[in-house]
C-alpha cells in the first residue's frame, strides 16, 4: 500500500461503537486558527492600519479557501483593549466587507475568540457578519467556540418556532381607504 493511500484511508469517517442504537460517525475536520498578530496591523505612529489589516485578512482567508478549510477561529485573546476601542464600527463593517470580497460563503464558519471585550467590538463584528448572512459568532470560551465550529449546520433563527407561537394574519387595505374600527365604541359615544 502506498503512503498516499494509507493517508487517505486514515481520513475516512469512522463509526464509534457503543454510541447508542445508531452509531455516530467521527469525521475529521480541519480548523484554521488566525491569531490577532497575523492580521491586525498598526502604522508607524501606533494607530490601527485598516487597509493593511484588510489585505492581511484577505490573504489568510484566501489561503483557507484555497486549501478547502471551511472552519476558522479568529483568536483575539492576546489583544488587551485600552480605555478607547481600537476599531470603529465603520472599521468592523469594512472588515466584514473583506469576507464578501474574497468569496466567504454561508457554509463557512468563523468563531471569534476574545479574552476581554469591554467595548463589545468582537461581538459587534460577529453581529455585523451575521446580518450579512455569514456564520460568525463571538465566544469568550475556547471550548464553546470549538464545539460550535464542529457542530452541524444550525437552523436560521427565523425558521424556529416555539410550540406556543401561532401565525397572525395580516390584512392590507387599498391605498387611501380608512381602516374600520374594531375596538368597541368610539370616544364620542362613550362620553
Amino acid at each position: 500500500m502506498s503512503r498516499g493511500s494509507r493517508r487517505a484511508s486514515a481520513c475516512r469517517a469512522r463509526r464509534v461503537p457503543g454510541a447508542g442504537p445508531k452509531p455516530r460517525l467521527i469525521v475529521p475536520q480541519e480548523l484554521q486558527i488566525i491569531r490577532a498578530s497575523e492580521f491586525i496591523r498598526f502604522g508607524a505612529h501606533g494607530h490601527f492600519d485598516l487597509p493593511a489589516s484588510k489585505a492581511a485578512l484577505a490573504e489568510i482567508a484566501g489561503m483557507c479557501r484555497k486549501r478547502g478549510i471551511a472552519h476558522a477561529m479568529m483568536d483575539l485573546r492576546a489583544l488587551h483593549p485600552g480605555p478607547k476601542p481600537v476599531f470603529t464600527p465603520a472599521d468592523l463593517a469594512e472588515l466584514v466587507g473583506t469576507f464578501r470580497g474574497i468569496g466567504f460563503t454561508q457554509q463557512e464558519r468563523l468563531a471569534v475568540l476574545y479574552g476581554s471585550d469591554p467595548h463589545h467590538r468582537a461581538r459587534l463584528f460577529a453581529f455585523l457578519s451575521t446580518m450579512h448572512g455569514y456564520a460568525v459568532r463571538a465566544f469568550g470560551d475556547f471550548e464553546e467556540a470549538l464545539l460550535w465550529l464542529s457542530s452541524g449546520r444550525e437552523t436560521k433563527p427565523g425558521r424556529r418556532r416555539s410550540p406556543g407561537q401561532k401565525k397572525v394574519p395580516i390584512r392590507f387595505t387599498k391605498h387611501g381607504a380608512k381602516p374600520a374600527r374594531r375596538f368597541g365604541r368610539s370616544r364620542a359615544k362613550a362620553a
